[in-house]
């Protein structure tokens, strides 16, 4: 079997990596930047470091803060133009996964103008052009948005977001620094970092998995599992470790997929605008219970990075459930609501959600082959 790994061209880690962003657009002869974002990273004076940068460095350039959460067609529609007026030859989206997914789309469409209709982009798209070149920001530590080749645009017309898969739209360049992180508020680092969590336990047993995805995943995994905690707490290490385990998840998910806790937490969070990562975090035991049987061995080895003692003396229902205990326990310690009805989703739209959740371009990677039924079922036992 032939397995394709994909990864940034170029990617900086630590304190004062953004300043490398000055040095790839002088040394790349990028002409003109387009930086892009949302209002509240610029109120909050977080995207204003980067372009303050730019100013410094007197490099060209303008701003787009139109980006919304969680992005929809008209949202990339109306982006794709405010790009094509700057005349940008470089794309520098700033923020969680809405920018740097909304920009991907965005710069897709610029060099591959057949998929002007958004719709168009769903699956794996047949684009036949990289896209114009993205240096990606990231500001949150979990949607790994920054290293993958996967993005999600909102139908609002049909209540449904939509996974979009396209080597071809990979940023060039990746800034991971945790200073644009460290001042995250604390339900937002919760929640984007059981995102994390959710990519690296999902990639690690997905049925594409393998064992470079696997190194790659149990890492993020322990990373994750030591940090969180110490990162929602406001200290500042714990968040510095969880950009760089949520970064390590982005580099195996994005080339081996995911499961159904993404499948089954797109359609909550278009229909509710439940939080991405909020969405994951409430099913990720729920899926776990269920996947437990199509998975060997692995829970085990998610026990033991998670920090469980004796996992080797114990049989194959014990460590199971041990990892299960420990991955929840995470995420009762750093705030995830438990039930579904703490979001609003109420009984009666679960067919329409599990429908959505059944097509879903992430359930054909869940280990356990799922029946619609059997997603109602996760469903309501949460509910």
């Amino acid at each position: 079997m032939v397995r394709r790994m994909m990864f940034n061209g170029t990617a900086y880690f630590g304190q004062g990596a953004i300043g490398e962003i000055v040095n790839e657009i002088k040394n790349r002869h990028f002409k003109k930047a387009l930086v892009t974002s949302t209002p509240d990273l610029f109120e909050f004076g977080i995207a204003t470091k980067v372009t303050d940068l730019l100013d410094e460095a007197g490099i060209a350039y303008e701003v787009y803060d139109g980006i919304k959460p969680n992005p929809s067609i008209a949202n990339i529609t109306d982006s794709v133009e405010a790009c094509k007026r700057s005349g940008a030859d470089v794309i520098v989206a700033v923020g969680g996964g809405s920018p740097i997914d909304a920009s991907k789309a965005i710069a897709t469409i610029m060099t591959n103008p057949e998929f002007s209709d958004v719709r168009s982009l769903e699956g794996l798209a047949p684009t036949k052009n990289p896209c114009l070149p993205i240096i990606a920001v990231t500001t949150t530590s979990g949607t790994a948005a920054e290293v993958t080749i996967n993005y999600v645009i909102t139908d609002e017309e049909k209540n449904r977001k939509f996974v979009c898969v396209d080597p071809h739209d990979i940023p060039i360049v990746a800034i991971v620094d945790p200073d644009m992180s460290a001042t995250m508020p604390t339900g937002l680092c919760a929640a984007t970092g059981m995102d994390a969590l959710v990519h690296a336990i999902e990639g690690f047993i997905t049925k594409g998995a393998w064992e470079l995805t696997d190194m790659l995943h149990l890492k993020a995994i322990e990373i994750i599992g030591r940090s969180l905690r110490s990162a929602v707490a406001g200290d500042y290490d714990g968040r510095e470790a969880m950009s760089v385990g949520q970064y390590i998840a982005g580099m195996g998910f994005s080339n081996v997929g995911l499961g159904i806790v993404h499948s089954m937490a797109h359609p909550l969070s278009a229909l509710y605008d439940v939080p991405h990562g909020k969405a994951c975090a409430m099913l990720l035991t729920a899926v776990l219970k269920f996947n437990a049987s199509a998975t060997g061995t692995k829970y085990r080895d998610i026990a033991r990075v998670m920090g469980v003692a004796d996992v080797d003396a114990m049989d194959e229902t014990t460590y199971r459930a041990a990892a299960i205990d420990a991955i929840q326990q995470l995420a009762d310690d750093v705030g995830i609501p438990k039930s579904l009805s703490e979001a609003g989703v109420k009984e009666e739209d679960i067919p329409f959600l599990a429908e959505s959740a059944f097509k879903d371009a992430c359930t054909p990677g869940n280990p356990k082959d799922v029946s619609l039924e059997d997603i109602i079922g996760i469903y309501k036992s949460i509910l």
